[in-house]
Protein backbone atom coordinates (compact mmCIF):
# COMPACT_ATOMS: atom_id res chain seq x y z
CA UNK A 1 0.00 0.00 0.00
CA UNK A 2 2.82 2.43 0.86
CA UNK A 3 4.38 2.12 -2.60
CA UNK A 4 0.99 2.67 -4.23
CA UNK A 5 0.30 5.82 -2.20
CA UNK A 6 3.76 7.25 -2.85
CA UNK A 7 3.25 6.58 -6.58
CA UNK A 8 -0.15 8.27 -6.52
CA UNK A 9 1.27 11.27 -4.66
CA UNK A 10 4.21 11.72 -7.03
CA UNK A 11 2.10 11.19 -10.14
CA UNK A 12 -0.68 13.56 -9.09
CA UNK A 13 1.84 16.14 -7.91
CA UNK A 14 3.67 16.23 -11.23
CA UNK A 15 0.43 16.16 -13.23
CA UNK A 16 -0.84 19.27 -11.43
CA UNK A 17 2.61 20.89 -11.29
CA UNK A 18 3.29 20.51 -15.02
CA UNK A 19 -0.26 21.01 -16.29
CA UNK A 20 -1.29 24.04 -14.25
CA UNK A 21 2.32 25.22 -14.31
CA UNK A 22 2.01 25.46 -18.10
CA UNK A 23 -0.98 27.79 -17.62
CA UNK A 24 0.97 29.97 -15.19
CA UNK A 25 4.06 30.12 -17.41
CA UNK A 26 1.98 30.88 -20.51
CA UNK A 27 0.36 33.76 -18.62
CA UNK A 28 3.81 35.11 -17.76
CA UNK A 29 5.58 34.56 -21.09
CA UNK A 30 2.78 34.18 -23.71
CA UNK A 31 4.96 31.49 -25.28
CA UNK A 32 3.06 28.20 -24.86
CA UNK A 33 -0.42 29.06 -26.25
CA UNK A 34 -3.54 27.03 -25.52
CA UNK A 35 -2.33 24.21 -27.77
CA UNK A 36 0.91 23.95 -25.78
CA UNK A 37 -1.00 23.77 -22.51
CA UNK A 38 -3.26 21.00 -23.84
CA UNK A 39 -0.23 19.07 -25.11
CA UNK A 40 1.46 19.47 -21.72
CA UNK A 41 -1.51 17.89 -19.94
CA UNK A 42 -1.72 15.03 -22.44
CA UNK A 43 2.00 14.30 -22.47
CA UNK A 44 2.43 14.42 -18.70
CA UNK A 45 -0.48 12.01 -18.21
CA UNK A 46 0.99 9.64 -20.80
CA UNK A 47 4.46 9.77 -19.23
CA UNK A 48 3.14 9.22 -15.71
CA UNK A 49 1.00 6.22 -16.70
CA UNK A 50 4.03 4.52 -18.21
CA UNK A 51 6.05 5.39 -15.08
CA UNK A 52 3.63 4.45 -12.30
CA UNK A 53 0.95 2.29 -13.95
CA UNK A 54 2.54 -0.96 -12.81
CA UNK A 55 2.86 0.32 -9.23
CA UNK A 56 -0.45 1.98 -8.37
CA UNK A 57 -2.60 1.70 -11.48
CA UNK A 58 -1.84 5.38 -12.22
CA UNK A 59 -5.15 6.92 -11.19
CA UNK A 60 -3.88 10.44 -10.22
CA UNK A 61 -7.53 11.48 -10.17
CA UNK A 62 -10.21 11.02 -7.47
CA UNK A 63 -12.93 10.70 -10.14
CA UNK A 64 -11.01 7.86 -11.80
CA UNK A 65 -10.50 6.16 -8.43
CA UNK A 66 -14.25 6.40 -7.75
CA UNK A 67 -14.93 4.99 -11.22
CA UNK A 68 -12.65 2.03 -10.48
CA UNK A 69 -14.34 1.55 -7.11
CA UNK A 70 -17.82 1.43 -8.68
CA UNK A 71 -16.51 -1.00 -11.28
CA UNK A 72 -15.10 -3.21 -8.51
CA UNK A 73 -11.40 -2.79 -9.29
CA UNK A 74 -10.40 -1.24 -5.94
CA UNK A 75 -11.56 -1.73 -2.33
CA UNK A 76 -13.20 1.10 -0.37
CA UNK A 77 -10.35 1.61 2.12
CA UNK A 78 -7.70 1.76 -0.60
CA UNK A 79 -9.87 4.09 -2.67
CA UNK A 80 -10.25 6.51 0.26
CA UNK A 81 -6.48 6.59 0.81
CA UNK A 82 -5.93 7.14 -2.92
CA UNK A 83 -8.36 10.08 -3.00
CA UNK A 84 -6.84 11.70 0.08
CA UNK A 85 -3.28 11.42 -1.21
CA UNK A 86 -4.28 12.72 -4.67
CA UNK A 87 -5.91 15.82 -3.18
CA UNK A 88 -2.91 16.47 -0.92
CA UNK A 89 -0.58 16.12 -3.91
CA UNK A 90 -2.63 18.62 -5.93
CA UNK A 91 -2.49 21.13 -3.07
CA UNK A 92 1.27 20.59 -2.66
CA UNK A 93 1.86 21.15 -6.38
CA UNK A 94 -0.14 24.38 -6.34
CA UNK A 95 1.70 25.55 -3.22
CA UNK A 96 4.98 24.95 -5.05
CA UNK A 97 3.80 27.02 -8.02
CA UNK A 98 2.64 29.80 -5.67
CA UNK A 99 6.09 29.92 -4.05
CA UNK A 100 7.81 30.03 -7.45
CA UNK A 101 5.60 32.45 -9.41
CA UNK A 102 3.07 34.03 -7.06
CA UNK A 103 -0.68 33.95 -7.60
CA UNK A 104 -0.52 34.15 -11.41
CA UNK A 105 -3.61 33.11 -13.42
CA UNK A 106 -5.15 31.81 -10.16
CA UNK A 107 -2.49 29.07 -10.42
CA UNK A 108 -4.36 27.51 -13.32
CA UNK A 109 -7.64 27.16 -11.44
CA UNK A 110 -10.54 25.87 -13.54
CA UNK A 111 -13.10 28.64 -14.01
CA UNK A 112 -16.16 28.53 -16.31
CA UNK A 113 -16.03 30.90 -19.26
CA UNK A 114 -19.81 30.80 -19.65
CA UNK A 115 -22.48 29.55 -17.27
CA UNK A 116 -21.81 26.96 -14.58
CA UNK A 117 -24.50 24.80 -16.16
CA UNK A 118 -22.59 24.71 -19.45
CA UNK A 119 -19.37 23.81 -17.65
CA UNK A 120 -21.12 21.13 -15.58
CA UNK A 121 -22.40 19.35 -18.69
CA UNK A 122 -19.04 19.66 -20.46
CA UNK A 123 -17.07 18.32 -17.49
CA UNK A 124 -19.52 15.44 -17.10
CA UNK A 125 -19.15 14.45 -20.77
CA UNK A 126 -15.36 14.88 -20.82
CA UNK A 127 -14.84 12.78 -17.69
CA UNK A 128 -17.34 10.16 -18.87
CA UNK A 129 -15.44 9.54 -22.09
CA UNK A 130 -12.04 9.73 -20.39
CA UNK A 131 -13.19 6.98 -17.99
CA UNK A 132 -14.55 4.90 -20.88
CA UNK A 133 -11.17 5.16 -22.63
CA UNK A 134 -9.40 4.14 -19.42
CA UNK A 135 -11.61 1.07 -19.04
CA UNK A 136 -11.31 0.14 -22.70
CA UNK A 137 -7.55 0.59 -22.98
CA UNK A 138 -6.27 -0.38 -19.51
CA UNK A 139 -8.86 -2.68 -17.91
CA UNK A 140 -10.63 -4.74 -20.58
CA UNK A 141 -9.28 -8.27 -20.97
CA UNK A 142 -8.68 -7.83 -24.68
CA UNK A 143 -7.04 -4.41 -24.37
CA UNK A 144 -3.45 -3.97 -25.53
CA UNK A 145 -2.45 -2.53 -22.16
CA UNK A 146 1.05 -1.55 -23.31
CA UNK A 147 -0.58 1.27 -25.30
CA UNK A 148 -2.98 2.43 -22.57
CA UNK A 149 -0.78 5.39 -21.64
CA UNK A 150 -0.85 6.69 -25.21
CA UNK A 151 -4.64 6.29 -25.50
CA UNK A 152 -5.37 7.96 -22.16
CA UNK A 153 -2.81 10.75 -22.60
CA UNK A 154 -4.13 11.46 -26.09
CA UNK A 155 -7.69 11.64 -24.74
CA UNK A 156 -6.69 14.12 -22.03
CA UNK A 157 -4.81 16.24 -24.57
CA UNK A 158 -7.67 16.11 -27.08
CA UNK A 159 -10.31 17.06 -24.53
CA UNK A 160 -8.14 19.84 -23.12
CA UNK A 161 -7.54 21.08 -26.66
CA UNK A 162 -11.16 21.66 -27.61
CA UNK A 163 -12.91 22.19 -24.25
CA UNK A 164 -10.18 23.86 -22.20
CA UNK A 165 -10.97 27.43 -23.32
CA UNK A 166 -14.61 27.04 -22.25
CA UNK A 167 -14.60 25.00 -19.04
CA UNK A 168 -10.94 24.38 -18.21
CA UNK A 169 -11.27 20.65 -19.06
CA UNK A 170 -10.46 19.53 -15.54
CA UNK A 171 -11.78 15.94 -15.60
CA UNK A 172 -10.03 15.63 -12.24
CA UNK A 173 -11.10 16.97 -8.81
CA UNK A 174 -7.50 16.96 -7.52
CA UNK A 175 -6.41 19.08 -10.49
CA UNK A 176 -9.12 21.63 -9.61
CA UNK A 177 -8.97 21.51 -5.80
CA UNK A 178 -5.24 22.30 -5.53
CA UNK A 179 -5.20 25.55 -7.53
CA UNK A 180 -8.59 26.66 -6.15
CA UNK A 181 -7.63 26.29 -2.48
CA UNK A 182 -4.12 27.71 -2.76
CA UNK A 183 -5.12 30.67 -5.01
CA UNK A 184 -8.34 31.34 -3.07
CA UNK A 185 -10.47 31.13 -6.22
CA UNK A 186 -13.01 28.55 -5.03
CA UNK A 187 -16.26 30.01 -6.45
CA UNK A 188 -17.05 27.18 -8.87
CA UNK A 189 -14.97 24.39 -7.33
CA UNK A 190 -18.08 22.35 -6.51
CA UNK A 191 -18.92 22.12 -10.23
CA UNK A 192 -15.58 20.51 -11.03
CA UNK A 193 -15.84 18.11 -8.10
CA UNK A 194 -19.42 16.96 -8.67
CA UNK A 195 -19.55 16.84 -12.49
CA UNK A 196 -16.31 14.86 -12.82
CA UNK A 197 -17.28 12.30 -10.16
CA UNK A 198 -20.72 11.84 -11.73
CA UNK A 199 -19.16 11.47 -15.18
CA UNK A 200 -16.68 8.81 -14.05
CA UNK A 201 -19.34 7.03 -11.99
CA UNK A 202 -21.80 6.87 -14.86
CA UNK A 203 -19.03 5.60 -17.16
CA UNK A 204 -18.29 2.77 -14.71
CA UNK A 205 -21.97 1.79 -14.57
CA UNK A 206 -22.38 1.90 -18.36
CA UNK A 207 -19.16 -0.05 -18.87
CA UNK A 208 -20.34 -2.76 -16.46
CA UNK A 209 -23.65 -3.01 -18.36
CA UNK A 210 -21.85 -3.28 -21.70
CA UNK A 211 -19.63 -6.12 -20.52
CA UNK A 212 -21.92 -8.19 -18.32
Amino acid sequence: MKKKLISEFLGTYFLVFAGTGAIVIDQLTKSLTHVGIALTFGLVVMSLIFTFGHLSGAHFNPAVTIGFFIHGDIKKREALFYILIQILAGIAASATLMSLFGNVASLGATIPRGSWEQTFVLEFILTFFLMIVIFGSAVHGKAIKEFAGIAIGATVGLEAMFAGPICGASMNPARSIGPALVSGNTHYLWVYMLATVLGAGCAAIIYKLLHE
